[in-house]
């Protein structure tokens, strides 16, 4: 189905019963936290009961209540601020069996979404899982490599217990069926031009940074942590600054948390480091920026390049994930396949003035056009569409075949 179609689908008289599991939720920061956040929101928007199953955060207790069902979970090591849930196969086919949701989405491959596709399975629970990280290629970056393969056995095993993954790109999607994983779907991503636009752009923000308006503000934001290639990026930049022969000046901005952010504070004292960043701040802040400079090659999708686009930021990027569904290569940024190219684009772009401002003029008119509410639209009718093949009795959704 495409996706200006789904997204017209909406209710017909029935609102369904959903549950989705997740092991990161806001107020954690990551993009499979927001991306989760907009699809609950967007399914309750459309009239159905959105069950958020997750790890109780930072001083919450276990329990339910408030449209959430809060579960035990312990820190992710190497990440202090985000939790993981623990294995409740008993908690789950108890709360499952006297309130069962219509169908279940899982958007994480831990202990809790494996618990949860165990209940389902157990009552008769129509399930869809969501590929939201390459887990497979994060060993590389933390110096697993020899547990790659296994890793993606291990993902392929967790997701055929569901009766369909759902993926960001058409390019996973084709990869995963190589790779031996059935009944994958792509699911588009949008991004909020409302709140990321170019209006945002904040002349004081530059200010405090050193940068005036014929200055440059290079910017990577995001999670600070190994499987990012910062290092990249840092490489980059410094091109760019050898090269920089223009009136104003160029500088680094980091805007994000994680692990690696020591290392690259200690490394790099002259580079500016905002930390984290949310909602309208994060807008004013990416907005505020000239170029950013995307290097990772770990990503399923990547919701900072449609960030930025919208912003009207021209963006530096691998052709893959996010970039290659949408960052036309020349005009809105570019898509390149080696590092070489990473380096050499981003300092022709950082150095022409008419060039940034084109691309990121471009980079916003492209995300205008996007569907906002395709994503909403396609987890709704994957999740009827399993619920119907489970319960034939369900009413229908126009244009969702049985």
């Amino acid at each position: 189905m495409r996706a200006r179609e789904a997204a017209r689908i909406q209710p017909r008289g029935h609102a369904m019963r959903y549950a989705i599991v997740t092991e990161t939720f806001p107020p954690e920061i990551n993009g499979v936290a927001l991306t989760v956040a907009s699809a609950a929101d967007g399914l309750r928007r459309r009239g159905h009961d959105v069950e958020v199953i997750r790890p109780a955060q930072g001083g919450e207790a276990p329990g339910s209540g408030a449209g959430s069902l809060r579960v035990r979970g312990c820190p992710l090591p190497r990440y202090p601020g985000l939790r993981f849930g623990l294995p409740c196969g008993r908690r789950l086919l108890a709360h499952w069996r006297d309130t069962p949701p219509d169908a279940i989405y899982v958007a994480t491959e831990g202990p809790l979404g494996w618990s949860a596709l165990r209940a389902a399975r157990r009552l008769g629970i129509p399930a869809a899982t969501g590929l939201h990280t390459r887990f497979d290629q994060y060993m590389r970056s933390y110096g697993l490599g020899l547990l790659e393969d296994a890793a993606l056995r291990w993902m392929r095993r967790f997701h055929a217990q569901g009766t369909v993954t759902l993926v960001p790109t058409r390019e996973l999607a084709d990869l995963l069926a190589r790779r031996g994983f059935a009944h994958v779907e792509r699911l588009p991503r949008t991004v909020d031009c409302a709140r990321f636009t170019p209006a945002s752009r904040d002349p004081g923000l530059r200010r405090t940074w050193g940068l005036g308006p014929r200055d440059v503000a290079v910017l990577h934001f995001g999670r600070l942590a190994p499987e990012k290639n910062l290092g990249l990026a840092v490489r980059a930049f410094h091109a760019i600054a050898q090269h920089w022969a223009g009136p104003g000046r160029v500088r680094m901005v980091w805007v994000g948390d994680g692990p690696e952010r020591g290392a690259l504070e200690a490394a790099h004292p002259d580079h500016v480091f905002c930390g984290l960043r949310t909602d309208a701040a994060l807008a004013r802040h990416v907005a505020s920026c000239d170029l950013f400079l995307f290097p990772s090659t770990s990503e399923t999708f990547g919701n900072v390049v449609l960030e930025a686009m919208a912003c009207g930021v021209p963006t530096v990027a691998f052709d893959r994930g996010a970039a290659r569904e949408h960052l036309r290569h020349g005009i809105d940024g570019a898509c390149v396949d080696d590092d070489a190219a990473f380096v050499r684009e981003a300092v022709r772009i950082a150095l022409d003035d008419d060039r940034r401002l084109h691309m990121g003029a471009a980079a916003r008119a492209a995300m205008e056009a996007l569907d906002g509410d395709a994503m909403v639209g396609a987890y709704e009718a994957a999740l009827m569409r399993i619920a119907r093949a489970a319960k034939p009795e369900l009413p229908r959704l126009a244009g969702v075949r049985p």
